[in-house]
């Protein structure tokens, strides 16, 4: 229970009807779960506008609404507030009422395209194999220290956010990590966080369904590094031409890393093979069982980040050596047959082409690479013939796939991915709208030293199609195939 203007603080109010001196049981944007003496703070989201909700959120027991504007009647004893912009004033809220958790750890936000998961949870398990208490925010999961949580977003709402990071103050946890998405930036749901840095990882075609244009997209992601204050870190990769971009106008203390050019911290690669990959991180060597160019650039800002954090070079570099490959990314299993198939959750044209030369950089030529790949329904169309064309030029075999077709039919959206395949690739392709069909087509095409890529869901373990999600894990699936073939 806290008092109404308490957790008005810091929020930019246009009028206030009714007395800011009650007291609140809980805050919700959510009229259903509205009960006596909540405060209900209406948003206006893509499908429904909580407006619409205000008198259903009354009659459940709000003591208090904010809104964008006010109602045409207004409810005796109910205190109304108006703002600009709810979904900013819900994140400052949300702050307030839970006693502002952000300040009481150090919080560190990574943003990019391609890279997030897997920057997040390492930092999470270096730190925890470092003996700390540590948080994690990600899309594979939520971490309070050893509790698990299940993630339903890359960034939860404003007020999920806080509720853990409450539960981190609770249990002493120092040190948290959390993605944050281009959504999550745009919809303020990281506004009133004090983050103590910020990580860019990279910026390629993605969301475009959401933010229309790639311009939109990169200036949405430079809004978190302007918030930063002068007393947290931008750590921001500079091959990328939009890593210098993200540090213009940011306050924060800059630094930079690379692979392919000089940067405050730079990595060259020794050795790159299924095994591992073997790093100069600066000056110093370090062997780690990620694979690949991409994670390269993955263990740089895990390194960078840990030291700006306070560790050791040394510690650090012992601990990454100890770290193991994040949930559905470049998972993968070998078979009796010496078949080698990967369950990746590259769904991006860039994150699949990574993932694409990373293993043509390893395998030897000899032996076929068969690619599983599909898009997702109701998302950014526009990347679609791009899945194709580089599957299609990167592997000898493609079998075009459902992906989560959600609310479109899956046909469509494989001949929009085969659209992108050119002429003298034709030949190379098959569609198999069945997922599962398209798995076990995959494994009995393929032969010894073989190796299989499943692109596009990675640590998913469901399947979404006309609004029901269905139980389907990638790499459970292909695992039963494989064995079947030893039979």
């Amino acid at each position: 229970m806290i008092a109404l203007k308490d957790i008005l603080y810091k929020a930019t109010l246009n009028a206030v009807v009714g007395s800011t001196g009650i007291h609140v049981h809980a805050v919700n944007f959510d009229s259903r779960k509205v009960e006596k003496n909540h405060l209900f703070v209406a948003i206006r989201g893509l499908v429904a506008d909580g407006h619409d909700y205000i008198e259903t959120a009354i009659k459940k027991g709000a003591i208090s609404v904010v809104c964008e504007s006010m109602p045409k009647k207004l409810v005796d004893g109910v205190t109304y507030v108006e703002v600009d912009n709810t979904s900013k004033a819900l994140a400052i809220i949300a702050s307030n009422f839970y006693k502002n958790p952000s300040e009481n750890l150090r919080l560190v936000g990574v943003t990019g395209t391609n890279g997030k998961t897997t920057v997040t949870s390492l930092l999470y398990q270096l730190f925890k194999k470092a003996g700390y208490k540590v948080g994690l925010l990600s899309t594979v999961k939520i971490m309070v220290d050893e509790v698990e949580y299940k993630a339903t977003h890359t960034t939860p709402d404003s007020l999920t956010i806080n509720k853990y990071l409450s539960e981190m103050n609770a249990e002493g946890v120092e040190f948290c990590f959390m993605e944050v998405s281009s959504h999550g930036i745009h919809q303020f749901r990281t506004e009133g966080l004090r983050f103590e840095g910020g990580i860019f990882t990279n910026l390629s075609h993605d969301h475009l369904d959401y933010h229309k244009t790639f311009a939109e997209y990169r200036d949405v992601k430079k809004k978190f590094f302007d918030k930063l204050s002068s007393q947290a870190f931008a750590l921001v990769n500079i091959d990328d031409k939009n890593g210098l971009v993200m540090l213009q106008n940011s306050q924060a203390k800059k630094y930079t890393y690379a692979l392919k050019q000089y940067a405050d911290y730079k990595t060259q690669i020794l050795e790159n093979q299924f095994g591992g990959l073997l790093l100069k991180v600066n000056d110093s060597e370090v062997w780690t069982r990620l694979i690949g160019n991409f994670n390269a650039y993955n263990v740089l800002a895990i390194y960078a980040t840990a030291e700006l954090l306070g560790l050791e070079k040394v510690e650090i570099l012992r601990l990454i050596s100890g770290l193991e490959s994040v949930s559905g990314r470049f998972q993968y299993v070998i078979s009796d047959e010496k078949i080698t198939a990967i369950v990746d959750y590259a769904h991006t044209p860039d994150a699949l082409k990574n993932v694409l030369e990373t293993i043509n950089s390893i395998r030897t030529k000899n032996e076929e690479l068969i690619t599983v790949v599909g898009c997702g329904g109701d998302r950014d169309k526009i990347k679609r013939p791009k899945m194709g064309h580089i599957s299609s030029a990167l592997s000898t075999k493609v079998i075009f796939t459902s992906d989560n077709p959600r609310s479109e039919k899956p046909e469509d959206i494989l001949n929009e991915i085969e659209a992108g395949v050119e002429p003298q690739n034709f030949k190379k392709t098959l569609t198999i709208e069945d997922r599962k069909q398209a798995i076990k087509t995959a494994c009995q095409m393929a032969q010894a030293n073989d190796i299989i890529l499943i692109a596009g869901k990675g640590h998913e373990t469901y399947q979404e199609i006309k609004g029901e999600r269905y139980d389907f894990d990638d790499l459970k699936i292909v695992k039963e195939f494989l064995k079947q073939l030893q039979k």
